[in-house]
């Protein structure tokens, strides 16, 4: 019997719909900005400053999308280390949620900073700096990038090759994927691969998947630990000791709420059903979290007498008081079992999730921020272009990935 993957058609939906074209525009503008970067200077299109080196790009696309990237981390987690096979399905849709976030990311990087042809001077270990959390930064999100792209990559050729003519795909998936495999023929002439060949590219999986876990985990308490070195420019309510280990956390939790919500988004885009059960069970595990993310919090607040910080009305403790009350809203509803099993109610919890996981990150990288008197920011129209152009050549990439080739696994029905 034919799977939900194999019947859904190669463009599954129309691809020429109004989102479509609302993202192309996006993408379009942020494009032209991107050039006009490139040609006259960062100063023609954005209001950094030596106080402000990094303004939206760093905080959103950065420190955010960073984040997105660990919905395959955070379920890769649950299948590869805790073992547990039933959150496999949610793994391929996971993991190419993180490959665009990363590629999000990167692409931040590389407007922000420009000159992307001096890249490889990173090659160069003599030009390693061991003792920097930028580096190590770097390092690690460039190896998950690399991780990522490897582990997906098998999935894009088995998609593809589902909708390829019969004699084009034997020759693609031949040349790419099966030569050397076919080492002998069993009953009727089908090819059988090699067993020790085929373990050996297993293992090679493995150890993938391994540096997919390994390296995220680096990547995000450098993340925190980056801003560890702006004790004098960092708002108190923000700067902590516990930075490293408040961003793994949040990473955590952000990359579950950004697997149900990629997942229940996708899935009502294609009209197929949804993950209930799997999506339920990830949902179980966001609150808990969240409560041990809060009781850190808090406790820091608490531990370096910022009590008074909090309350004191001003633009910061607002928004700090944002941040907890986002992630506690969105956290709540999760510890009820059948909200957990309503699509529309997990989709509603992992927005809010999102909201305030992301304002923590936003509020580190820029609204705590203050290098001191005499600086400001706020975004030019351009930089903000830029941003939401990133952002929308990333979904548009997106949107027409999973038309073209579903990456998500069938599942029985919609509720």
């Amino acid at each position: 019997m034919t799977s939900d993957t194999e019947r859904l058609p190669q463009g599954n939906g129309n691809i020429l719909t109004k989102s479509f074209f609302v993202l192309l525009a996006l993408s379009l503008v942020g494009l032209f900005f991107i050039a006009v970067r490139f040609v006259k200077g960062i100063g023609a299109v954005s209001n950094l400053s030596d106080g402000y080196p990094w303004g939206i790009w760093v905080a959103y696309d950065v420190a955010i999308g960073t984040a997105v990237t660990c919905g395959g981390y955070a379920v890769a987690l649950l299948s590869y280390i805790i073992n547990r096979g039933h959150y496999h399905s949610l793994v391929k849709s996971a993991i190419l949620t993180s490959l665009f976030g990363s590629f999000l990311a990167a692409s931040s990087i590389v407007v922000e900073i420009g000159r992307p042809w001096n890249a490889h001077g990173f090659s160069s270990v003599t030009s390693w700096q061991p003792n920097s959390a930028f580096f190590e930064l770097t390092l690690c999100a460039l190896g998950y990038l690399i991780a990522l792209s490897l582990e997906y990559l098998p999935n894009l050729l088995r998609l593809m090759g589902r909708g390829t003519p019969t004699a084009l795909r034997t020759t693609i998936l031949t040349a790419l994927m099966r030569r050397g495999l076919a080492a002998r023929s069993g009953e009727g002439g089908d090819p059988v691969p090699d067993r020790r060949l085929s373990g050996g590219i297993n293992k090679v999986l493995i150890c993938i998947a391994i540096a997919g876990i390994v390296l995220p985990t680096v990547h995000q308490s450098a993340l925190g630990s980056l801003m560890l070195i702006a004790s004098t420019k960092l708002h108190p309510l923000w700067h902590s000791p516990f930075l490293p280990l408040l961003f793994l956390i949040n990473c955590i939790y952000f990359g579950y709420a950004i697997v149900i919500f990629v997942s229940i988004l996708s899935s009502f885009v294609l009209e197929r059903g949804f993950h209930n059960a799997e999506l339920a069970a990830v949902g179980r595990i966001i609150p808990w979290l969240t409560t041990a993310w809060l009781t850190i919090r808090i406790g820091d607040i608490m531990r370096r007498d910022q009590v008074a910080a909090v309350f004191h009305g001003d633009f910061y403790s607002i928004f700090f008081l944002a941040e907890c009350f986002l992630m506690a809203i969105g956290a709540i509803p999760l510890f009820t079992v059948a909200k957990r099993h309503s699509p529309r109610r997990l989709f509603l919890a992992a927005v809010v999730m999102l909201s305030g996981g992301g304002l923590y990150r936003f509020n580190v990288y820029l609204i705590g921020f203050n290098p001191g008197n005499g600086w400001h920011y706020f975004p030019s129209f351009a930089e903000v272009m830029i941003a939401v152009g990133i952002v929308s050549i990333e979904i548009l990439a997106y949107q027409l990935l999973i038309k073209f080739l579903p990456p998500l696994p069938a599942q029985q029905f919609r509720s």
